[in-house]
């Protein structure tokens, strides 16, 4: 594994841990993970652990998410540990979040694991009410996350709704190099859209699916507002998800966002591929070999080009 994409994995802690301090809580429904979720941090040989805890955790706090993790503070030298701030949260969030759902306190912790190339983004939360794990993982391949294991957790019940900015920022600080704020804010935007819409639909897997499905069918094309409306109305019927006209403006912004910038759009594919199996296997009746099926032509013109422009 390149030291690029090493940078990229440890660089998704840092503000992961963002997510968890909304600390007036949104409608609560659990992530698909957290009932029976193994949120054990493993420290293998040859590879560091990423620990980021809120600054504002108390010392019982502190040691609530430690266990969580199966962590003992001695177990912390081994790891490379960071914390967020509150001033973090309302940086990158404001835009999008309510102050009272951001809150005053940086609580939520978050452990990142480098996986095996090809394994793809996994996702286990604990106290997490808000987003779901299928969320995170689309999200995060927004942010151009590939392989990675990841641990999100607060110390009780909170949102979670900020996973995705820690990615993008550590990974500007800890590389050296500049990230496009534009990729941060329609990171973020599409996880809070996913999670509004899922929250207001109840269909919270269905609809990270649909998400995942219409940014395969929009990336890296220059579509029109009725083209995407199209392809909205296409995906809503596939993923059984009843939209209302604020949530069709909704993915429309959102996606017109996405398609505009640089993103790695091969990466995205497989993340949706890998979220049309989950839903599958969850017993779903949604039709994943053609959802495939129909992107596959427009990626395979593309992909001479995006591993010669993303390959790290």
């Amino acid at each position: 594994m390149s030291k690029k994409r090493k940078v990229l994995h440890r660089g998704l802690a840092l503000m992961l841990a963002v997510v968890m301090s909304l600390g007036t809580c949104l409608t609560a429904f659990a992530s698909e993970s957290d009932s029976n979720s193994d949120t054990k941090v493993t420290i293998a040989d040859g590879e560091t652990p990423y620990i980021s805890f809120g600054a504002d955790l108390r010392a019982d706090e502190k040691a609530k998410v430690l266990d969580y993790f199966g962590l003992t503070e001695a177990d912390l030298e081994k790891c490379n540990v960071n914390t967020v701030t509150n001033a973090e949260e309302h940086q990158y969030l404001d835009a999008y979040v309510t102050n009272d759902h951001i809150g005053s306190r940086a609580l939520s912790s978050v452990a990142v694991m480098d996986a095996k190339k090809g394994s793809g983004i996994k996702v286990t939360t604990k106290n997490i009410n808000y987003c779901t794990a299928s969320m995170y993982e689309n999200a995060l391949a927004t942010a151009g996350v590939e392989d990675a294991n990841v641990v999100v957790v607060g110390p009780f019940d909170m949102s979670g709704t900020a996973a995705l900015i820690g990615a993008i920022k550590a990974y500007s600080v800890m590389s050296g190099e500049q990230v496009d704020t534009d990729v941060i804010d329609g990171a973020v935007n599409e996880i809070v859209v996913t999670g509004d819409i899922g929250n207001e639909t109840g269909n919270t897997d269905e609809v990270a699916g649909m998400v995942a499905y219409l940014k395969d069918q929009v990336g890296g094309k220059n579509l029109s507002d009725s083209e995407i409306k199209d392809a909205i109305d296409e995906a809503s019927e596939k993923f059984n998800v009843s939209l209302t006209q604020d949530q069709i403006d909704q993915l429309l912004e959102l996606l017109k966002k996405l398609q505009g910038l640089d993103l790695d759009w091969g990466n995205l594919k497989n993340q949706a591929q890998n979220l049309y199996g989950k839903l599958k296997d969850m017993g779903l009746n949604i039709d994943t070999a053609a959802l495939t099926d129909q992107a596959q032509g427009f990626f395979a013109k593309l992909i001479a080009f995006i591993k010669g422009l993303f390959q790290r």
